[in-house]
């Protein structure tokens, strides 16, 4: 686990840079995959909530003393956020740009905190209709004992450059592995799943709770919300269509385990999130 990262001292004053990663299918109301894809009649509420999330985490950054902004769209096609929405010290990365890093693209030890918005629960979870890690295609991810999420797969990119996870806002499913993680990390709840229904709370609440939630947890003590890293890491991938796992074997060092599982194993984690890249 690398050191605590200040935020930078500049002759000004403190400078202290926010990253948010964010996400659709944690947003509240958000509960059918027609409401997450661009393509459908039911994307632009949506969109427009998952915007209203994050602006508000945007807000409550700026109400904490963040000085510098960084948002990543990191669902679907990295176009969802409507850029007008933001605050004028966002950067705000969108698209893909085949990075390891992902949904945490641009991270790096300059950011004094990682902030996610509108994740959700892991593939193999029952805790939402939209539970997936990252691809619809894998049933599961395991890293070592951990079923992991997309929240611990950047969770732990973060934790690779020494950044902690300050607040994660998402279905109730995905806040209860945070916290199984790291008790300390705040989180909300803006909603759970029931068979293929979500309930959520009022659109107009889970803003403003987010608001308040990152300003109170960027004044917080970030230090205690980190994640650790293990010395060593092994993934085990189990996919849908036993297709994907053959080709998937072929991967440098990963390993086919009958016929839909793949193991790969490493003590580098961005050799993890590189082994994922190409195989999710």
């Amino acid at each position: 686990m690398g050191p605590f990262v200040l935020p930078l001292r500049f002759p000004w004053g403190w400078a202290m840079k926010v990253y948010i990663s964010a996400d659709i299918e944690g947003v509240t109301g958000v509960t059918h995959w027609d409401e997450t894809e661009r393509s459908k009649p039911d994307y632009g509420l949506a969109q427009e909530q998952m915007t209203a999330e994050v602006a508000a985490a945007c807000a409550g950054a700026k109400e904490a003393g963040a000085t510098e902004i960084w948002v990543k769209d990191a669902h679907d096609t990295g176009r969802n956020l409507i850029p007008g929405k933001f605050p004028s010290e966002v950067k705000l990365v969108r698209g893909w740009s085949g990075h390891p890093f992902s949904m945490v693209q641009e991270l790096d030890a300059t950011f004094a905190a990682l902030v996610m918005i509108g994740y959700h629960a892991r593939a193999g979870s029952a805790a939402s209709p939209l539970a997936h890690t990252m691809s619809g295609g894998v049933a599961y991810i395991r890293i070592n004992d951990l079923y992991a999420s997309e929240f611990l797969l950047h969770g732990y990119a973060a934790a690779l450059r020494g950044v902690p996870v300050a607040f994660v806002s998402g279905d109730a499913g995905l806040c209860e592995e945070v916290r199984g993680v790291n008790p300390r990390i705040p989180t909300l709840a803006v909603k759970w799943g029931v068979g293929q229904s979500t309930v959520s709370i009022h659109p107009e609440r889970a803003v403003q709770e987010i608001r308040d939630g990152v300003r109170r947890a960027l004044q917080g003590t970030l230090d205690q919300c980190r994640l650790s890293l293990p010395p060593r890491f092994v993934v085990e991938i189990g996919y849908k269509d036993h297709t994907k796992a053959y080709r998937a074997g072929f991967y440098p060092g990963a390993r086919l385990q009958g016929s839909h599982r793949v193991e790969f194993e490493t003590d580098d984690y961005l050799e993890v999130l590189r082994f994922l890249l190409f195989v999710v």
